[in-house]
Parts: structure tokens; sequence; C-alpha cells
């Protein structure tokens, strides 16, 4: 075979094949190389409008690594499962608009032979439901007011936010990053800029905002009833113990972000830096506005941080109250069950981290930070032996995840994908997809849902082939699976209705 794959257009750049499932794309001795990850399968699933956007991504001032992840698709501004790495500028797009968009698992103690009755599953769906916040109400009995709203802004997952919802202290012990600040630490000024965008009326409607706290959110958001497999092997079983994994039992899988909070707050972020270019008179990269930047240390760059700490602060406390929410269900329909959080990790954030002995922003789109055993951000935490989990969301029809990184994943800045990938766009989903077909699909896998129809534009058959991706995960050494998680309901915003 050719170690070069050309993509499909004349004019497309050639990936030089490394490996099994890596490759580069060189763009020239001025800028860096694009690392890829996939096999061949998951190489012509990228598409040219994904690679070219990632050479211009690559290309941008500043950028000293850029990664293709086997889930990359076209997105705003780069591929959404991609990663962009730079210790001097800071860029939005690789954040996106919803910050800090996440995945957390509940891990119960429920045998699965507990929910096999569809009727009972059909219970926790609606009492699951009843207890979320939606568009007409706040979530139930959580306290969910505007002051508490504001301090889970400025003050994220700390001791006093989640004693006021109720939360177990000892889940913050399981987030990648438990609270968010900038400008040494100090959360004063996240409040004062909290409070300045209120004022200023840059974030309107603050209140029905904090009442979104305990929902999910539409799109490719959702939670999703599993069983819990463990990997037979070893050492999966050891490290499964160690996260808390319970083979055969219920978990419960969550998708969300930040909401409209967080979206607010990204979208007067692109239009401030995008005024501030048009002010100082500078030129988009690729003269595509959407990779607007901000150079470290800028007030640009500050407020934009900020920012995306108010948001991700919120984003953390949403995770955590939809997993108190569900545990609250879960007892309320099987009395005396018990449940952990097991980790919760971002797939949208910037994060500053040490590589290669220099302090860079990582900046992961659609991609989640994976960091292996004896890595020196996990000292002191529970997963410093381990390797830290890494949660990812396939399909509800084929399953999903959880992988735990290699040394490895070094190649690729400690991240890898954060879930399959579309390989449709939601109108061609519509198009092409039969609502009864993707229907059946799930019933004959015993999967239920709360819509009556399952919504076809995030039906299966629209994202990649999830064995694929994690076979191009596990091929490159960056990750190996501990185990697999089969779907058994699934909550998506919206879909109330279902008998």
């Amino acid at each position: 075979m050719s170690n070069l794959l050309n993509v499909s257009s004349p004019s497309s750049p050639n990936i030089s094949i490394t490996g099994e499932a890596t490759g580069q794309i060189d763009l020239g001795p001025d800028h860096c190389p694009i690392e890829v990850i996939g096999n061949e399968s998951i190489r012509g699933s990228f598409g040219d409008s994904c690679i070219y956007q990632a050479m211009a991504a690559a290309q941008s001032p500043g950028v000293s690594r850029f990664v293709l992840n086997p889930d990359a698709h076209w997105g705003y501004g780069v591929p959404i499962g991609s990663v962009l790495v730079s210790p001097t500028h800071i860029y939005p797009s690789p954040v996106g608009v919803d910050i800090k968009c996440s995945m957390s698992l509940l891990q119960t103690d429920v045998p699965e032979d507990a929910i096999a009755d569809p009727r009972v599953r059909r219970q926790l769906i609606r009492e699951i439901e009843s207890r979320l916040a939606n568009g007409r109400k706040p979530a139930r009995d959580q306290g969910v007011t505007e002051e508490s709203g504001f301090d889970a802004a400025v003050h994220g997952g700390s001791k006093k936010v989640v004693k006021h919802f109720g939360i177990p202290q000892a889940w913050l012990d399981r987030c990648e990053t438990a609270k968010h600040s900038v400008l040494n630490d100090a959360q004063d000024s996240l409040a004062i800029r909290m409070e300045k965008l209120i004022r200023e009326k840059v974030i309107t409607d603050f209140q029905g905002k904090c009442r979104q706290l305990g929902s999910y959110g539409g799109g490719n958001h959702f939670g999703e009833c599993e069983v819990v497999r463990v990997v037979d092997s070893e050492t999966a079983r050891k490290t499964a113990a160690s996260f808390g994994l319970r083979d055969g039992c219920v978990g419960f899988l969550s998708h969300c972000g930040s909401r409209g909070l967080g979206y607010a707050l990204a979208t007067n972020q692109f239009y401030q830096l995008k005024t501030a270019f048009k002010k100082k008179g500078l030129a988009y990269p690729n003269g595509d506005a959407q990779l607007v930047y901000a150079e470290y240390g800028s007030p640009e760059a500050t407020e934009y941080l900020t920012d995306m700490s108010l948001g991700a602060n919120f984003a953390t406390v949403n995770h955590l109250l939809l997993n108190s929410i569900v545990l609250q269900a879960f007892q309320k329909v099987l009395p005396g069950a018990r449940g952990e959080l097991v980790y919760f990790i971002s797939h949208n954030i910037a994060n500053r981290e040490e590589l290669d002995g220099q302090y860079v922003w990582v900046h992961r789109k659609g991609a989640t930070r994976a960091l292996p055993s004896g890595h020196a951000n996990l000292v002191g935490t529970p997963f410093e032996g381990t390797g830290h989990p890494i949660l990812l969301p396939g399909n509800p029809r084929d399953g999903s995840s959880i992988m735990v990184a290699l040394p490895g994943a070094s190649r690729t800045a400690f991240s890898i994908n954060h879930g399959a990938g579309r390989c449709m766009s939601r109108t061609e989903a519509k198009k092409k997809l039969n609502a009864a077909t993707v229907q059946k699909s799930l019933d004959d896998f015993d999967v239920l849902s709360n819509s009556r129809h399952y919504p076809v534009d995030e039906a299966p058959d629209a994202y990649k082939n999830f064995a694929d991706v994690l076979q191009s995960v596990e091929q490159a050494g960056l990750a190996q699976e501990v185990a697999k998680l089969q779907a058994r309901f699934v909550i998506k915003e919206g879909g109330s209705g279902a008998d």
C-alpha cells in the first residue's frame, strides 16, 4: 500500500501515513504539521471541508500543534474533534458556543435485572423527566434560584455550592476540573465580571438562564441509562475497580454543557473580539472571522478567559446537579439504590497545560483530555496510578465506551476523540434516513426513549462507525478500552410523550 493517501480533490493535501492509524499533513517549514488519527476507513470519512478547515486553523498565528481525531468533522472555525495548541494565542472557536460541553457517568449498585422490565424503565424515564428543568419549569425541589445560579457561575463546584444543591461533596474529587478561575485564582474577579454583564444587559434574562440548571438542552445532548460491561482482562478489571465501575450494574451517562448562559457568554465574546480586530485593522486568519483570536496576556484574552470560566463553572454545576437528580429518581423508583459519580470530563475547553517543558494553551474542540498513569496533573487525585476515566459516547444502538489513556497519548497533546463524530449533517440525515427505520433499529436492541419517534438527525447512522473510531484510538496507541456501555433507555430534551 502506498504511504500517501490523497484526500479526494486534486488540489487536496496528502496525508502521509505513519502507522496503522496515524498520519500527518505537512504544511511546510513555517507551520506545524497536522497530526491525523484514524485508520483507513476513518481517514476516508473526514472530507475536504474538514481537512481544509484544519489546514487553515493550523496555519493561524501562534499555533504550535494541531490534531485531527478520528471523530473529526467540519465545525465552526475548526473541525469538531480537533485539538489546537498555542503558547501565545487564545482562540474562541476551538472552545465554541457551548462552553465546557462535557460527559459524566453515574455508577449505581442496581443490577441490570432490576431494569429488564420495560415498565420499570418507563417509570424511571417519567421520574427523571419530572425532576429535570425544562423550558417551562425549573428543576423540581433542587434549590435553583437566581442567587444560586450566580454562585454556580462564579464558584463552580465549590463546597458551598454543592452543599446548597445537596450534591455529595465527594463528587468534587471526580471532576476533571471542579472550579475554574482566572487572575491568580481570584473568584471575586468572576463575580465582578458577572455583575457587570448582567447590569449592562449583555446577559439578558439571567433568572431564566439560572432556571436551566438541571437540564440537558437539545441537539446531541442526552441522558442515557446504561449497563456497564467491564472488558474481560485482568488489566481492565483492575482499572475498572479503581474507577468505581460495577460490572453488570446500571450506570447513567450524561452529555450537556453550559446551556443558555454559556451560549450568551461565547457569542458576546466572538462579537467583542471581532470588533477589536476591526479597530486594530487586523486581518482574520485565512480571511475567516471564525478564527478570531486574542494574544495571551492582552486585555481581550483575559476577558475571554474570564467569561469562559463563568460558562465552565455553570456547566460543572449543571452536570453535578443532573447526576444528583438522576440518582434521586432511581432511589424513588428503586428504593435503596445507591450511586456515585465515576467522572466528569469536558470536551469544549481551553486549558493552560505543560507540554514538552513549555506552558501552552490546549484548546480541545470536541476532544477529550487523556492523561495516562503517572501524569503530573493527576498527582494527588484518585487516578494517579491508573489514568483518569475517558467517557466516549457512541450511540444508543451500538453502545458507548470507557477508556484509559496510554503513554502514547503524548503525540496528540494528551487528547483523544470525544465520541463517534457525525458523518451526516442534520439536514442530510433528515433527507436520507427514515424515522420508522431509525425507531425500529432501537426497538430491536430493546432501547427505550422518551420520544415517540427518536430524532432522525440524531440516529446512530448519522454518526461514524464507532467501532472504527475506537479501533483507531487503540491502533494509534493513545488509549485502551476498560468497559463498554449498553444503552437501556435515552432521554432527549423535548422528547416527552412516549407511552
